[in-house]
């Protein structure tokens, strides 16, 4: 008897419950009966999510009342995907993005120099949540490299003391703007000392900042191997406290990704804050000119001249035509990162998906840049079953904006499928899902992601593109003092 009471309040208490979610209504958006997955939380269960005023308003068993409503039966409800490592920061990519399921688009390996300048050239205009690092490689060429930034004979200068001061005032000067970090590019500059590298860090760390990083090697040959790169930032990190996000970790380690990654979590475990990303595809995309090919670029990566695609043509390259093509300088594409590393990078417990991608130039770029999310959920967790669908979210989602939380309090309400969130919602069917883009076509949207909503706004809906919609805010650091 007592239990059959016990039974009867609960029900009760639930009917009352969802009854007051429902008189909150009538909300902006309504979706309906979609499976909300939630990695924050582990809520995984057929939902109506209530979007009011930009935020997650309700999540219920109980019906909702809706000016809009969306029929998401047999569909996944999820956060909205945030990335952290897109270059392309213009309307042209963040449409791919968009159809990809991005709700949130952070340039914070390359960053920008002039920082408030670069938010205020987004603020009320972006498709989707945008911030920036400052950049170290732009800092140093300001001031050091005189012929641009990640090419000419300027990137292989070593910094003056001088220097170094001019380099560190610009870096402070771009985190008193709000920058969410410092970007460092260390492949790009080869003039910049080990010296220089633990003196950012220490910057990082003074002002309670990360530090996102393409590290300095990419390849087996020794010295100058991946794991060297590895160690310099792990002792980077741990001399100075500096938090360190290390990019694309099958790009850079190569047929060394498996002890990167197990030094990373060795780390990890001896209190060093640093953690790791990757992208989905077995081939890397950058300026020929980059300081990565110069000579015994084919021993340091494993990989030949017919490895490297031209992105303007789509052509291989050869011995005869490769030194016409550095001088000429342009995108290419290296098909050089073994599947093995990707697969066990993708699937391995903290490791963040991120695109990498790059802006869209006459239609051509990495397909990264267009089908990055769609990817891992169509081809890692439903063909190959590399992952559980909540793990791949949780690379996507929450792990990605627990990584920023600390460094700006606006990610604490990203990622999350809850009450009080910021509706960036992703509605996608986990039976369809996957990336169109290729390499001969990679301006493709991703298919089976019909809605894409970014702070209440629908930017996707029924698959179609709402070109019109701008709802995308600034995340950056809060003013000091704030």
């Amino acid at each position: 008897m007592k239990q059959a009471l016990i039974v009867a309040f609960a029900v009760a208490g639930g009917l009352v419950a969802g009854a007051l979610e429902a008189q909150r209504g009538p909300f902006h958006i309504v979706i309906n009966g979609g499976r909300v997955m939630d990695p924050a939380s582990g809520l995984d269960g057929v939902r109506n999510v209530g979007i009011k005023d930009g935020r997650i308003a309700a999540i219920s068993m109980a019906a909702l009342e809706g000016r809009d409503v969306v029929n998401a039966a047999g569909l996944v409800v999820a956060p909205g995907f945030i990335d952290l490592h897109a270059h392309g920061q213009d309307p042209e990519s963040s449409k791919w993005q968009a159809h990809d399921g991005v709700t949130t688009a952070l340039e914070l390996e390359g960053g920008a120099l002039r920082v408030a300048e670069w938010y205020a050239e987004r603020t009320g205009k972006a498709r989707l949540n945008f911030g920036a690092t400052v950049s170290h490689i732009q800092a140093r060429g300001a001031r050091v490299l005189e012929e641009g930034t990640t090419e000419g004979p300027g990137v292989y200068k070593a910094a003056t003391p001088e220097q170094l001061l001019e380099i560190e005032a610009r870096l402070r000067q771009g985190l008193a703007q709000g920058a969410l970090g410092i970007g460092m590019g260390l492949a790009y500059t080869p003039g910049a000392t080990r010296e220089e590298s633990w003196r950012v860090f220490k910057l990082a760390a003074w002002h309670g900042l990360p530090v996102v990083v393409h590290v300095r090697f990419a390849g087996m040959v020794e010295p100058g191997s991946s794991v060297e790169a590895i160690h310099e930032m792990i002792g980077n990190a741990a001399a100075t406290g500096a938090a360190v996000h290390v990019v694309h970790i099958g790009s850079s380690g190569l047929r060394q990704t498996g002890i990167l990654l197990d030094m990373i979590e060795g780390a990890r475990r001896n209190g060093v804050d640093i953690t790791t990303e990757v992208y989905p595809y077995t081939a890397a995309s950058t300026s020929i000119q980059a300081a990565i090919f110069d000579d015994g670029w084919r021993e340091r990566l494993g990989a030949d001249y017919k490895d490297i695609e031209w992105v303007a043509t789509g052509e291989r390259l050869s011995e005869q035509n490769w030194e016409a093509h550095r001088k000429q300088g342009g995108i290419i594409i290296a098909h050089i990162i073994p599947e093995t590393a990707v697969d066990l990078a993708v699937a391995r417990p903290g490791v963040m998906v991120a695109s990498d991608g790059v802006p869209f130039v006459d239609g051509r770029a990495h397909p990264r840049g267009a089908g990055t999310f769609a990817r891992v959920l169509g081809r890692y967790v439903r063909e190959k079953r590399a992952l559980t669908l909540m793990d791949a979210l949780g690379k996507m989602t929450a792990l990605p904006a627990q990584r920023l939380e600390r460094f700006a309090p606006q990610m604490r309400r990203k990622g999350r499928l809850a009450e009080g969130m910021d509706a960036d919602v992703t509605v996608f069917d986990p039976a369809t899902v996957i990336d169109r883009a290729t390499f001969s076509q990679p301006a493709q949207a991703s298919s089976g992601i019909p809605h894409v909503i970014v702070n209440g706004t629908f930017v996707v809906r029924d698959g179609k593109l709402i070109d019109e919609a701008r709802p995308g805010r600034p995340v950056r650091r809060p003013a000091a003092g704030s």
